[in-house]
């Protein structure tokens, strides 16, 4: 229990020391006029209150990956502990605040565009298409997982098909009505019940009659039943619990709802740092629920590896039938509104490109209702399979993310070192795993030139970027 608390507080200190020093390096103005204000349209441009923003935005990003993927995370052991801390603090929450503090500088752009002016026009047409594909695999895999959960709950002819049709059906409505209209008067309601399962189920792993032991005493080794290594392998598990290229994605929405940059840090860093204490939270119950990492290792196989079964169990178990549905609630809000976002970013990312206005309701579903065919054929593929490549492009967007905000740091002069740590990192990360994991997923290569390709490219760009930046 005193790891899991050091980590805790070091998780929560990370916003005070380290997204301070991060706010100074990037030169916040609050003098500055917002988009919200210079771009006013009251669909997508409008000024929000504060707290509505950021219940919003942690909303946004803490969708399944936060608890599914640090369940996920943490067989392979103690190592997830530290990831999420570290990832968080040094990763995740600069990537979040950077990217949506330039979105704010850019009038709410979208993320392609900005990752387009920093590394070019080349780079900007991938970035709309890679954007565009995995913003519709978010939309598909958060329908299928909460559309489970609530068939679980409810009564037999209210089966997963009937759930499936009706948060697909308020999917499409968020992504077309203005965002104060239905996103902005839900999520109040949606974070109350995340909210009350994250102090609920920390309460009872500190206050109840149960073991927490994290045991670094055997070192950092994998734990995970098949026996797959941590690197690259945990560090795309545990995507949204430490860094996601999702994120990205999703702060220009809130960047042009702001009314002062000074509320950047509080809104984006804040958000990821209060996603990554809900990872830490989730990865301590499911180790103390079932008592260690091997019998969570059978927990998981004796349930077909289903996070949303194990989520069920701690929650009614530990608070009760009402405590429990309501942290359920929590936990189907939670990718609910990563969902609907997801395609609503989509509708702004391809309006965007296309120049296409976005102010009448005709407008915005000739954008939409290609997205929103796509997205129901994507749904139609196994979770379990769309899961694994949404975990990997999202750890690839940020990879590109990273180096486009370091070339931005750069060229206005700032410490730049602060994301170009975090891109050479990831950078290995995802170049390792797309080519060590298995086929047809990955290209199956053995697992020290997998990881040495990755180590290369990473210097390779890291070369490339800094000939760009001093060229320049």
């Amino acid at each position: 229990m005193t790891s899991f608390l050091i980590a805790l507080t070091i998780l929560i200190g990370g916003y005070f020391i380290y997204g301070a020093i991060v706010e100074r390096i990037f030169g916040i103005d609050p003098n500055r006029k917002t988009p919200a204000y210079t771009m006013r349209d009251d669909v997508d441009y409008m000024p929000l209150p504060t707290w509505k923003v950021f219940l919003i935005q942690f909303l946004n990003i803490a969708g399944l990956g936060p608890i599914f993927g640090a369940i996920m995370g943490v067989m392979f052991g103690p190592a997830a502990f530290i990831w999420i801390v570290v990832g968080t603090i040094f990763a995740g929450a600069v990537h979040d605040f950077i990217s949506g503090a330039i979105s704010i500088r850019a009038r709410g752009m979208s993320l392609p565009e900005i990752v387009g002016n920093e590394l070019g026009t080349s780079i900007k047409q991938v970035m709309r298409v890679f954007s565009l594909v995995l913003m519709i695999l978010v939309g598909a895999v958060f329908v299928s997982q909460p559309a489970d959960l609530i068939a679980g709950m409810t009564p037999d002819y209210l089966d997963r098909i009937f759930w499936v049709v009706v948060i697909f059906a308020y999917y499409m409505l968020a992504t077309v009505l203005p965002i104060d209209k239905l996103i902005g008067n839900l999520y109040p309601l949606f974070g109350f019940a995340l909210l009350f399962m994250a102090v609920g189920i920390l309460a009872v792993l500190i206050f109840g009659d149960y073991t927490l032991n994290i045991d670094f005493s055997q070192g950092l080794q994998s734990h995970h039943p098949k026996n797959l290594p941590i690197f690259p392998m945990m560090f795309v598990s545990i995507a949204c619990g430490a860094i996601s290229g999702f994120h990205a994605t999703q702060s220009p929405m809130m960047a042009r709802c702001l009314k002062n940059e000074r509320l950047a840090r509080p809104i984006f860093y804040g958000a990821m740092v209060a996603e990554g204490i809900v990872a830490l939270i989730w990865a301590a119950a499911a180790i103390a629920f079932t008592g260690g990492y091997e019998q969570l290792a059978s927990y998981m196989a004796d349930h077909n590896n289903s996070a949303a079964v194990l989520v069920n169990d701690i929650s009614i178990s530990w608070l009760g039938t009402f405590g429990g549905i309501l942290a359920l609630f929590g936990v189907i809000a939670a990718p609910i509104t990563s969902g609907d976002t997801a395609l609503r970013s989509a509708r702004l990312i391809a309006a965007d490109f296309l120049h296409y206005d976005q102010s009448k309701t005709y407008k915005r579903l000739i954008i939409s209702i290609p997205i929103f065919i796509a997205t129901f054929g994507i749904m139609m593929i196994d979770f379990t399979v769309l899961w694994r490549y949404f975990a990997w492009c999202n750890q690839t967007l940020a990879v590109f993310t990273l180096w486009a905000i370091t070339v931005y740091l750069a060229r206005h002069k700032k410490f730049y070192v602060i994301t170009l740590a975090p891109a050479f990192f990831m950078t290995i990360v995802s170049v390792s795993y797309i080519l060590y994991a298995p086929r047809p997923e990955g290209f199956g290569l053995d697992y020290n030139v997998a990881v040495n390709c990755g180590r290369c490219m990473a210097v390779l760009l890291t070369v490339i970027v800094l000939i760009y930046i001093y060229d320049v």
